[in-house]
């Protein structure tokens, strides 16, 4: 039996990883248990330099601000910004400040250096403008888009002055209010000005695909490329602005898949650029429903991977990361009659275990583990047929 453990076990490679697919994914989907743990994200670095160098791949795609990750695709294309304010500013959810993300931003900068732009490496967030405590002002997304038509489209055809926008929107604070993800009555998603801002969104972004031809010919398609990021954000943001504002018992389910159905959006329209490498939680990137539970009530959404994977189909691939161990924060050696424990069977400390062979292994006794720390996700062995492929790291250490 050890040496039959063994012989499932690959290392995480990219070689190892394209054999379990008949053909390369166009979007590869790399997920992880929790956040905030840097030994993963040094793994998914040294995977995405494999499949650049071996594979073609040319886009990592991070759980992060869609709209601030442009600074980072700046600096690592073009070398635009100092290094630190752009780990500060280009990502969200405080991911900026792991040593991992520094080294994946110098390894692009790097990387790209001396190459034609055709060939050059790309970063992306494909989240939402959204933190925990709230979302962003449309502010940004909305001006930006409505300059970007402005500039190129015949005046008359524009549904608002900058100056109409502008009093629309108001001051960012009355978007911002920390205190409307809680309560519905503090969110200004359903005032009058918000309902008219959602109906330009729509006009101006109708607007911006219209003249498409036009609008690339006259600067490029990497522009128009943002531009549609920005109308797609506005649009997103409003919406969400509009359901925090909504009092009844389904706001939280509907707010958490508005959300991954903005990453959705965002990874389908990275996909049309060319082979890309997704980073994020599992919850997110898994081809099934999520749920969590939040202020007593369990949420269920469809996440944004189920819903690429609508629309890709074998163009989408996932693997799931699993942890053994992470005992600083109290999570201790797995028991044995779950998936993980029987994972942490395999000698090696980190490897790639392909679905089927996982599920030979849980076969006897499909239990979930539980575990004691919030952050954790364990994974799901009745949904195995569901993954491509786990990542297991047995040990995973405090850093």
């Amino acid at each position: 039996m050890a040496d039959d453990i063994k012989d499932i076990a690959h290392a995480v490679e990219a070689a190892s990883v394209m054999r379990l697919f008949a053909s390369p994914p166009r979007i590869l989907a790399l997920g992880e248990p929790t956040h905030g743990v840097d030994a993963p994200l040094r793994l998914r670095n040294a995977l995405f330099r494999q499949l650049v160098e071996q594979e073609g791949y040319r886009t990592i795609a991070v759980e992060s601000d869609c709209v601030a990750g442009l600074l980072v695709d700046d600096h690592v294309t073009s070398g635009a910004g100092a290094l630190d304010d752009v780990l500060e500013q280009g990502f969200s959810h405080g991911l900026g400040a792991s040593a991992a993300s520094r080294e994946l931003v110098c390894w692009m900068r790097a990387f790209n250096d001396g190459r034609p732009a055709s060939d050059r490496v790309r970063f992306a967030g494909f989240d939402g403008p959204l933190e925990m405590a709230g979302a962003a002002s449309p502010r940004e997304t909305l001006t930006a888009l409505h300059r970007t038509l402005t500039d190129h489209v015949d005046p008359g055809l524009i549904p608002c002055t900058a100056e109409t926008l502008d009093h629309l929107l108001g001051p960012d604070e009355r978007w911002t209010d920390p205190a409307a993800m809680l309560d519905p009555s503090a969110s200004f998603g359903r005032s009058a000005e918000a309902g008219e801002l959602r109906l330009l969104a729509d006009d101006l972004g109708a607007l911006l695909h219209a003249w498409a031809p036009h609008l690339i010919a006259a600067t490029s398609r990497d522009a128009f490329y943002r531009a549609r990021l920005r109308a797609r954000a506005a649009s997103g943001l409003l919406r969400y602005h509009h359901w925090m504002a909504d009092a009844s018992p389904s706001r939280l389910a509907r707010l958490t898949g508005l959300r991954d159905q903005m990453m959705a959006d965002n990874l389908l329209a990275l996909a049309e650029r060319g082979p890309v490498l997704v980073y994020a939680h599992n919850s997110h990137l898994q081809r099934d429903i999520s749920s969590m539970r939040m202020g007593g009530q369990r949420l269920e959404w469809w996440s944004a991977g189920a819903i690429v994977h609508t629309r890709q189909g074998e163009e989408y691939g996932f693997l799931a990361t699993a942890f053994g161990t992470l005992r600083h924060q109290g999570v201790g050696t797995p028991p044995p009659e779950t998936l993980e424990g029987a994972l942490y069977a395999i000698p090696a400390g980190t490897c790639l275990v392909a679905s089927e062979s996982a599920a030979a292994l849980a076969a006897t006794d499909p239990v979930r583990r539980t575990s004691p720390y919030f952050g954790y996700a364990p994974l799901d062995p009745a949904h195995l047929d569901r993954i491509d492929g786990i990542v297991f790291m047995k040990d995973v250490p405090e850093e």
